[in-house]
C-alpha cells in the first residue's frame, strides 16, 4: 500500500468510496472540474492510499490563513474516507501520517477535523492518533444552492 497524490484518473473510484461512506452519488464529472481547478492550489492537499492501482482510501487538507497571535496557518481535514474492506489495516493511519507531515511542513499550529459523535469506531480511530475531541463543539449549517 502506497500513500500518495490523488490525480484526475481517480475521480470514478473516488465517487464509489464516497457514495459507500455517505449512501449518495456524487457528479464524476463536477468532481473532474473541481479537481482541475483545485489541484495547483497550494493550500489544497489530495491524497490516494492505492494498492496495486486499486483505490483504498482518500483524504484532502485544507491550509487556512490565521490572523490570530503569530498568524500561523492551521489544516483542516476532510473528505477522509477509508473502502470499509480496508478499515483497520492502516490505511487510514498512513493517509493521516501523510496530512500531519504536511501540515509541519507549512508550520501548522493544529489540525482540524469534523465527524459525526455516533461514529464511535471514527472517534476511536482519531483519538488513537491523539486527536482531542475537548470541550469543543462543531456546527453545521446546510445552505440552499441556487
Amino acid at each position: 500500500m502506497e500513500v500518495g497524490r490523488l490525480v484526475e484518473s481517480d475521480m470514478e473510484a473516488v465517487a464509489r468510496l464516497y457514495e459507500q461512506f455517505w449512501g449518495e452519488p456524487s457528479s464524476v464529472e463536477r468532481m473532474r472540474e473541481a479537481f482541475r481547478r483545485l489541484k495547483s492550489n497550494p493550500d489544497y492537499v489530495f491524497l490516494a492510499a492505492k494498492n496495486g492501482g486499486e483505490l483504498l482510501g482518500t483524504a484532502t487538507g485544507i491550509f487556512c490563513g490565521d490572523l490570530y497571535g503569530e498568524c500561523r496557518p492551521f489544516m483542516v481535514v476532510e473528505n477522509f474516507v477509508v473502502d470499509a474492506g480496508w478499515q483497520r489495516t492502516g490505511v487510514g493511519s498512513a493517509l493521516m501520517r501523510e496530512l500531519e507531515a504536511a501540515a509541519v511542513e507549512r508550520d501548522c499550529t493544529q489540525i482540524i477535523l469534523v465527524t459525526e459523535s455516533d461514529r464511535v469506531d471514527t472517534v476511536s480511530f482519531y483519538e488513537s492518533l491523539g486527536y482531542e475531541s475537548g470541550p469543543y463543539r462543531g456546527f453545521k449549517k446546510r445552505l440552499q444552492s441556487g
